[in-house]
């Protein structure tokens, strides 16, 4: 029935989404240019690939603990302004009712229904109508850190290990070209899927990861030469 369909706003995706497209974008980013920077460098085929392994380790290992440090960062916030708002519902509970009616006021409501509006929410739950209204803050937007770093690390881990498949398996005569040819497909195809499930433009997310990509590999493949010729 019409009146009972449930609209899935994608905008709920955006925590996983976030760190999961960003940790696979650097993996396959930062293994690849690692790869081809040292393989610029004449290095041997199995040192090339030693490189690869220790950047997915330690890639992996920096993404979850930078997203993990981060978000919980912005947990403590959050739990730190819900503390206060606890507060200040005990201290004063009719100037919370009042604060709150105001804040719907602003939105358009008219004083009298704003002041139904928030007795009502306010004796079915206080806090999560202040958290939500006063805050912005609600369930499905707060930090989750243990849920960001494992989506980091992992997603990262499996974005490192394709152009680190591709580099084992890749002649080392054309080692460069190859692995620069399948991270970029890699890339554009990451940047395509993350576009059609955030409801952007397809065409404009793969391009824009493409772009960046081609640009940080050979900015990194012209330094590893550089400092082979020296060498």
């Amino acid at each position: 029935m019409a009146g009972n369909k449930v609209t899935r706003h994608r905008s709920g995706r955006m925590n996983w989404l976030r760190a999961s497209v960003l940790g696979a974008n650097d993996g396959i980013l930062s293994t690849s240019s690692l790869v081809i920077g040292v393989a610029a460098a004449h290095a041997s085929h199995s040192s090339i690939v030693v490189a690869g392994v220790a950047g997915l380790m330690a890639g992996a290992m920096s993404m979850a603990v930078g997203e993990y440090v981060s978000v919980k960062s912005q947990a403590d916030i959050e739990e730190a302004d819900l503390n206060l708002e606890r507060a200040e519902l005990e201290a004063d509970d009719k100037g919370e009712h009042k604060e709150l009616s105001a804040i719907y006021v602003a939105r358009g409501l008219e004083p009298a229904l704003a002041k139904k509006v928030a007795q009502q929410l306010m004796a079915h739950d206080a806090l999560a109508a202040h958290a939500r209204d006063e805050l912005g803050i609600t369930e499905t937007f707060r930090a989750r850190p243990v849920q960001a770093a494992f989506a980091s690390a992992g997603s990262f881990a499996v974005g490192a290990a394709l152009p680190l498949l591709v580099t084992v398996i890749a002649p080392a005569t054309v080692l460069i070209f190859v692995v620069a040819g399948a991270s970029l497909i890699f890339l554009a195809a990451l940047g395509a899927t993350a576009a059609r499930i955030g409801g952007a433009r397809i065409s404009i997310g793969a391009i824009r990861v493409t772009f960046w990509g081609a640009v940080a590999m050979a900015v990194t493949a012209g330094v590893g030469w550089l400092f082979g010729t020296v060498a």
